[in-house]
């Protein structure tokens, strides 16, 4: 069984070279993580929610919805059990009250902090985010300018990759449930002294709950590396992708004669430099992708007829950290990303079915970014250290005016409690949604997205990381979020026109708390409170959300037990058409899911069988109105390892 072990460090090289809190707390060691992610303070005072493999697997995660389920502060939505039709209510995640907006969104999705989204309409696809092969999953619950840019919050996936030693190392899973439900992951890493490798595949399908329910997801990744000299490692990584999803229609309504389905797909080359000296730290990136999200059938009424969108990507990202003196630490850094696509729409005819078809080539947008900030630990006394920082990042677009987005923050920290404030200035561009949406609708908007600004996010949070004693910690945060210049669009058909006016502002709190309440047995609790003073109608917004869960070992059996519950809310995503309400409002509802396992050692260290049971109770629950999610159902499967 894997030990999680914290390991305090208050020297200054120590908070240099990573996070503040995990190297501010005492020796101690956690037999059982909960099915929740950890949270982590960096040493600009800036926190993030982290969700290991162990975690993804323990959720039986197929996808990235799946596995961000019981992260306290985000809210997910999905028609089916495999695959996310599009990236609106069918298959999408919420933090903290943002991820609201279409077309655009306010939250970006990454891998190796190299973007991976749909571009054409500025929102992420969940289905272009496989979490087999993944290391981690961290959310960045706020804008983090000395992260990324060009967002509110932000999700980042890290690849898994080989170890130290040498030698290859694997894992596999599959497993078949209810609904003729399939899941198969398989990842593999290996080092040949100044050689390394790893490679992951991955493939899920479901026929549904419900006619027209069905999803299929596909996915390979793999990369290669090479150590030069005991400084510089050179690599490269790819990814492919294809996916599809149908959508089982509103259950109130007749369904149609063709369901509507969603097919969207994405390669992935990167290039990286990575080099490490005791004064300084840094790595160059460069990648391109191409993707594609189609609609097809959307016949209903007000539906999109035929809808292809294609994209392309490409950029660098470059970052160094560098130790200045004693206890400092200067961050310098620069992202370029060049996005570019096209519309092939078919919309609806006047008097039913499909009209003529047009195809957009659509503006290429060009965001450069540089970055730079400070840090420094002062040592107070023995027991503390205060670490104030503060940074700046500019952005250059092709399309729209330049912005500047200030951050800073301060720590205050001791081997029991990190207490920590932070700010950060937002910036999120309007992107090609804006002449998307032009080639897509029959109103004239007469260029008018070539008017709009940057929207602009204050964030502001105060909080804290107590270790009440070795097998008790809590995590506390309050925050203010406030929006302004939201853009949107007036429709007066047959004209339309984008402007830039709308705001509003965001209050909440997280509180967390996890115990080790017998021998390997460890229970989680969380609760998320949010509230907004200007616009009532936010979708997924649930004003209260409680998090729970219960992870470890009785005897040999392997328990982990995950809950949620949130309040009525809001359903469907604010659309930026200042001529659309949002009144449409679904009930609350409590979820709980369980995963029991039991080892099998002639199938290696992580090897067993297990069952999987979601939805215990047949809770009668929607993330739409006419949606349904299953009743209970489950599966069961084996895991195998080698190294």
């Amino acid at each position: 069984m894997k030990l999680y072990k914290t390991k305090l460090a208050l020297a200054a090289s120590l908070i240099v070279a990573g996070n503040v809190y995990a190297q501010s707390l005492p020796n101690v060691i956690v037999t059982a993580k909960p099915d929740v992610a950890e949270i982590e303070i960096d040493r600009f005072s800036s926190t993030s929610a982290v969700i290991t493999d162990e975690t993804i697997r323990d959720l039986h995660a197929a996808d990235l919805s799946s596995a961000l389920r019981n992260t306290p502060g985000t809210q997910i939505t999905r028609y089916n059990p495999v695959g996310s039709f599009g990236g609106d209510q069918g298959g999408s995640v919420f933090i903290r009250g943002m991820g609201l907006s279409r077309p655009g969104s306010e939250i970006k999705t990454y891998i190796d902090n190299v973007p991976m989204y749909m571009p054409v309409w500025g929102h992420a696809l969940l289905d272009l985010l496989p979490v087999n092969g993944m290391k981690d999953i961290t959310i960045y619950k706020s804008p983090q300018p000395q992260i990324n840019g060009n967002n509110f919050a932000s999700i980042n996936l890290n690849t898994k990759t080989a170890g130290p030693s040498n030698g290859v190392s694997g894992n596999a899973r599959v497993s078949y449930g209810s609904y003729n439900t399939v899941i198969e992951q398989v990842d593999l890493a290996g080092r040949s002294n100044d050689v390394d490798f790893s490679l992951a595949q991955g493939f899920s399908k479901s026929n549904g709950a419900r006619a027209n329910g069905s999803g299929q997801l596909a996915n390979i990744m793999g990369s290669a590396g090479f150590k030069i000299d005991q400084n510089w490692k050179v690599g490269i990584s790819g990814m492919a992708i294809n996916n599809t999803a149908k959508d089982p229609g509103n259950n109130t309504l007749a369904a149609p004669a063709i369901a509507p389905t969603y097919d969207s797909g994405a390669q992935m080359v990167t290039a990286f430099a990575k080099h490490n000296y005791d004064a300084v730290e840094g790595e160059f990136r460069i990648y391109s992708n191409t993707g594609n999200g189609n609609l097809n059938n959307d016949m209903q009424t007000g539906g999109w007829g035929n809808s292809y969108n294609n994209f392309s990507m490409q950029g660098l990202r470059w970052k160094e950290s560098i130790t200045t003196w004693q206890g400092g630490n200067l961050l310098l850094g620069l992202d370029y990303d060049s996005s570019s696509g096209s519309v092939t729409s078919t919309p609806l005819a006047w008097g039913g079915g499909l009209g003529t078809t047009t195809k957009t080539t659509l503006p290429t947008y060009k965001l450069t970014s540089p970055y730079m900030g400070l840090s420094q630990n002062i040592m107070l006394n023995e027991k503390w250290s205060l670490i104030p920082s503060a940074g700046v990042r500019n952005y250059q677009n092709n399309q729209y005016a330049s912005k500047t987005a200030p951050y800073g923050g301060i720590s205050l920290v001791s081997d029991v409690a990190t207490i920590f404030f932070n700010a950060s200035q937002g910036i999120n561009y309007p992107g090609m949604e804006g002449p998307a949406l032009q080639a897509s609708m029959a109103a004239n908007f007469n260029q008018s997205w070539k008017s709009l600004s940057a929207e602009e996010m204050s964030h502001m949070e105060v909080g804290g990381k107590f270790m009440i004693d070795k097998k008790t910690r809590v995590d506390t945060s309050l925050f203010q979020d406030t929006v302004k210049n939201r853009y949107t669009f007036t429709e007066n058909y047959p004209n339309a026109s984008w402007v830039s006016y709308g705001q509003y502002t965001m209050q909440g709190v997280e509180l967390s708390a996890q115990r080790e309440i017998i021998p390997e047995l460890t229970i989680f609790g969380g609760w998320t409170y949010l509230n907004n003073n200007s616009v009532m109608n936010l979708p997924y917004v649930p004003q209260n959300a409680f998090n729970a869960a219960v992870t470890g070992y009785l005897g040999q059996f392997r328990l982990s037990v995950d809950a949620q519950y949130q309040s009525s809310f809001y359903s469907q995503s604010l659309s930026r058409n200042t001529g659309s309400t949002n009144t449409t409002q679904v009930n609350g509802f409590t979820v709980a899911n369980a995963r029991v396992s039991y080892p099998i050692p002639e199938l290696g260290k992580k090897g067993e069988v297990f069952v999987m049971v979601e939805n215990i109770f047949n809770q009668q629950y929607s993330y739409r109105q006419g949606y349904p999610m299953p009743g209970t159902w489950g599966s069961i499967g084996l895991s195998a390892s080698f190294n």
